[in-house]
């Protein structure tokens, strides 16, 4: 190695030779004051030997048998080539069974299976704690992960609601089963979720209104067939975080009382309303009463004039909407 390296400072220091026109100028060159700029070759940590036996004005003798560069033999390949492809060592590595948290049953990563045998997050998509249902043909509701927050399964064929197919879905906010065929949802249903605020289940065939927790802040039951009947006594009393109560073309024949105080938007038109009192939405003992948050009261479509009763709604920051003739 040493000697390939006085070559190579041999050769190196024959061209600066003749790159210098003058002989001042050959013997002022100095390996400590060379450009480091230009060249690559670190001269100072250069140990060499044998400095002394020759001169840069006399021919360069080299002692040592030259080697030809184009005669270096060709550097060694170190990379080995695997004795076996990639295909036959995964033949090789005996396969492991799936842990319940990788295979499709029970609560894995793409839910329980469904009466179709498919997984929920299969059948449908989850996307954090959202599953979308959408226009799949569902006839019933799928089993649903423990974690899901928000159920959307509109525009398809399922009939009931049982007591079942939300229990213990202790996460669940929203749940919309909007355009769908459903004529009955047992009493239970709904009630036994801690934190349900939206219920949407317009466009279907319900007659009765379940029992809801008091968490709720949207319900929109419209477009059923309700009647005279189907909203108990005082069913949104306790209420006190509801906002937004849509129950229009429902065939009522009465406004459901009392209302909650929060109550922002109404909607009763289409139906059978034929009266209003005047302590419907306000308060007849205090007369300074105003009702500030419901500025939103429909009752267009109904067969009431609200001219005849001015006092039922003095309190409301806007006159419903409505006949007032």
């Amino acid at each position: 190695m040493k000697t390939f390296v006085n070559i190579v400072l041999g050769l190196f220091v024959v061209k600066a030779v003749f790159a210098v026109p003058s002989r001042q100028r050959r013997q002022a060159f100095d390996f400590n004051t060379y450009d480091a700029e230009h060249y690559d070759v670190d001269l100072e940590n250069l140990h060499l030997e044998n400095q002394d036996t020759f001169n840069y004005d006399d021919e360069l003798t080299i002692d040592e048998p030259q080697i030809e560069i184009g005669t270096l033999p060709p550097l060694v390949n170190r990379y080995q080539q695997p004795s076996t492809s990639v295909e036959e060592e995964e033949e090789e590595l005996p396969l492991k069974p799936l842990t319940p948290a990788q295979s499709s049953g029970g609560s894995g990563l793409l839910g329980p299976d469904t009466q179709a045998g498919l997984p929920t997050c299969l059948l449908c998509t989850c996307l954090g704690g959202s599953v979308y249902c959408d226009d799949v043909k569902l006839e019933t509701v799928p089993p649903l992960p423990k974690e899901t927050t928000h159920f959307y399964a509109r525009y398809n064929k399922i009939k009931k609601i049982n007591k079942s197919d939300f229990a213990e879905m202790n996460k669940m906010k929203r749940i919309d089963l909007t355009s769908n065929q459903i004529s009955e949802i047992d009493e239970d249903a709904f009630r036994s979720l801690p934190q349900l605020e939206e219920l949407v289940v317009r466009e279907n065939k319900i007659r009765q209104l379940p029992e809801l927790p008091s968490t709720m802040t949207l319900i929109d039951v419209s477009h059923n067939k309700l009647g005279s009947n189907g909203i108990k006594n005082e069913a949104f009393k306790d209420m006190h975080n509801l906002m937004y109560l849509y129950l229009t073309d429902n065939n009522l024949n009465h406004i459901p009382l009392p209302l909650p105080e929060p109550l922002r938007s109404l909607h009763l038109q289409n139906n059978n309303i034929q009266m209003m009192h005047e302590d419907t939405f306000c308060n007849l003992k205090n007369v300074n009463y105003i009702r500030k948050a419901l500025e939103d009261v429909r009752l267009d479509g109904n067969p009431i004039n609200l001219s005849r009763t001015p006092q039922a709604y003095i309190c409301l920051p806007r006159v419903p909407t409505g006949r007032l003739y």
